[in-house]
């Protein structure tokens, strides 16, 4: 399972818990949803902190990866990328005897 994908469950787990746990209270419905999207927020950043870290690790093999790749393509269109070419033989001479 990609880091992104248990970062994302486990924000949206804390969500729902936080706001079951708001759901008792007597109080506006929206104001429920806003107190428990900041309350998730803030309890994410100290129990998610290592799939966190997991992820952004991930992003950014993935953009090294890509930034390598586009380097590699950029310097392949260019021609520095392509062996030195082999010089070609002579052409063949046309004798007497050659059509055209």
């Amino acid at each position: 399972m990609s880091a992104a994908l248990k970062y994302t469950l486990g924000r949206i787990g804390l969500f729902v818990a936080v706001l079951a746990g708001l759901w008792v209270i007597d109080m506006n419905v929206f104001l429920k949803l806003m107190l428990a999207l900041v309350f998730s927020a803030a309890l994410s950043f100290f129990l998610l902190r290592g799939w966190r870290d997991e992820m952004a690790g991930e992003i950014a093999e993935a953009a090294e990866r890509r930034r390598t790749e586009k380097e590699r393509l950029r310097s392949a269109l260019a021609g520095e990328d392509t062996p030195t070419p082999t010089p070609n033989p002579a052409p063949p001479t046309e004798g007497p005897d050659s059509q055209r």
